[in-house]
């Protein structure tokens, strides 16, 4: 996992909190996410909503803008190599 997020933020991942949204029970997070690799490019819309549960948040759920865009910027693309293994994921 730790490896993973070092590789992430290798690509200079910039995350920018544009709103965070309340209702009586639960909360949301938008976001926009902007990385640079040499080929591809992040930009990206997101959104997290979280429940809350006894004033804990008990569940978490993202909405993205692009998952296709989203696949292909995280996928390894050095010569021999594919995805990450499933289990690196987290």
């Amino acid at each position: 996992m730790f490896e993973r997020a070092r590789g992430i933020a290798s690509y200079g991942l910039s995350l920018e909190l544009l709103h965070v949204l309340v209702s009586h029970e639960n909360m949301a997070l938008s976001l926009h996410n902007t990385a640079r690799r040499p080929d591809p490019v992040l930009d990206e819309y997101l959104t997290t909503v979280c429940r809350l549960r006894d004033g804990r948040i008990a569940d978490i759920e993202t909405y993205q803008s692009d998952v296709p865009g989203m696949n292909a910027f995280f996928v390894w693309r050095q010569p021999g190599a594919g995805r990450l293994p499933r289990e690196s994921l987290g």
